[in-house]
C-alpha cells in the first residue's frame, strides 16, 4: 500500500494523515470543505513543530511530510487512487454508512475500506458496500502521533489477507496493531466508557466532585488522566454517542447513560471542543473545575 485516503480532518482525521505521511505514504486527506481541510493542515503542522522541537524530527522531515499530504474536497477524487481509505468522519451511523457507499462506488477494486469508528459495527458498514470482506476497522488512538495502539476490528465477512496487510501496515507506522472482533464497543470503549460513565454517575451522587474523583482514579489507580477529565479530552458527545451503541447493542441498562451526561451534551458543554465540560478550559493549560461543579451544585 502506498497511496492512503483519510475521509475528515478533525482530530482523528488530520492525526491519521500525519502518521502515514510521516512515514513515507502519499496521502489524500478529503473534507467537505476547504477551511475545515486548512484547520487540519495547521493542526498538522503545530504537531510537526512540537516533533521539530523535541528533535524526534527534522524540519527537512516536516517539510516533507507536509508534502505529501494533498486537500480534497471532493470525495470521489479523493478516493479514485486509494490503496486504503480510513475513514475518520463524526460517530454517526448513518453518515458512516453513506460514506462508504460512496467510497466503494468511487474506490479502485483492490483497495481496503477501512473506519477509525470507536464503537459502530464494522459488519454493518460493510454490508453497505459490494465488498464486505475488504472493509475492516482501523481504530487509532488520541493523539494519534503520540499512542501506540490500533485496534484492528474484523468484521463478520473480512479476510484474513485484508486483517494481515493492516496490521502490517499499522507496525509500519511503529504503532501496535490488536485484533479484536465486531462487537459494540469493541475491547476498548467496551471498557473504558462504562468507567467513565460510573465516574460522572458518582459525581451526579453527589459521592464526589470532579477533583476528588479525578484524583483518586490517578493517585489511587495509576490512571495518567482521571476519568471526568478524559471524558473532556474525548468529548462528551462522543461519549454518550458510544454508550447508547453499547446500550443498543447489548441491550443492558448497566451502559445508560448517566442524566447529567446527557443533559450536559445538551447543553453544548461538550469538554474541550466546546471550552466548558466537567472543567472551564478558558485557560487550557490550567483548566478549573467548571464553575457549576466547583459550587457542588450537582444535577
Amino acid at each position: 500500500m502506498k497511496n492512503i485516503s483519510v475521509i475528515g480532518s478533525g482530530t482523528m482525521g488530520n492525526g491519521i494523515a500525519h502518521v502515514f505521511a510521516q512515514f513515507g505514504y502519499t496521502v489524500n486527506l478529503i473534507d467537505i470543505s476547504k477551511e475545515a481541510l486548512d484547520r487540519g493542515l495547521a493542526t498538522i503542522g503545530k504537531n510537526l513543530d512540537r516533533q521539530v522541537a523535541k528533535g524526534s524530527l527534522t524540519e527537512a522531515d516536516k517539510a516533507a511530510t507536509l508534502a505529501r499530504i494533498t486537500p480534497f474536497t471532493d470525495l470521489a477524487q479523493g478516493v479514485s487512487q486509494a490503496d486504503l481509505v480510513v475513514e475518520a468522519a463524526t460517530e454517526n451511523v448513518a453518515i458512516k454508512l453513506k460514506l462508504f457507499q460512496d467510497i466503494d462506488a468511487a474506490a479502485p477494486a483492490h483497495c481496503i475500506l477501512s473506519s477509525n469508528t470507536s464503537s459502530i459495527s464494522i459488519t454493518k458498514i460493510a454490508a453497505v458496500t459490494k465488498r464486505p470482506g475488504q472493509v475492516i476497522g482501523m481504530h487509532f488512538m488520541n493523539p494519534v502521533p503520540v499512542m501506540k495502539l490500533v485496534e484492528v476490528i474484523r468484521g463478520y465477512s473480512t479476510t484474513d489477507e485484508v486483517t494481515h496487510a493492516v496490521m502490517e501496515t499499522s507496525r509500519k507506522l511503529e504503532k501496535v496493531p490488536v485484533e479484536v472482533n465486531d462487537y459494540p464497543g469493541f475491547v476498548a470503549n467496551k471498557i473504558l466508557m462504562p468507567m467513565i460513565n460510573e465516574a460522572i454517575i458518582t459525581l451526579h451522587e453527589g459521592t464526589a466532585g470532579v477533583e476528588e474523583i479525578d484524583t483518586v482514579m490517578k493517585l489511587g489507580m495509576g490512571h495518567p488522566m482521571g476519568p471526568l477529565r478524559l471524558a473532556d479530552f474525548i468529548g462528551l458527545d462522543v461519549c454518550l454517542a458510544i454508550l447508547r451503541v453499547l446500550q443498543d447493542g447489548y441491550g443492558n441498562p448497566k451502559y445508560a447513560p448517566c442524566p447529567l451526561l446527557v443533559n450536559m451534551v445538551m447543553a453544548g458543554n461538550l469538554g474541550d471542543k466546546s471550552g466548558k465540560g466537567f472543567y472551564d478550559y478558558a485557560n487550557p493549560k490550567a483548566p478549573v473545575v467548571a464553575e457549576r461543579f466547583r459550587k457542588k451544585e450537582l444535577v
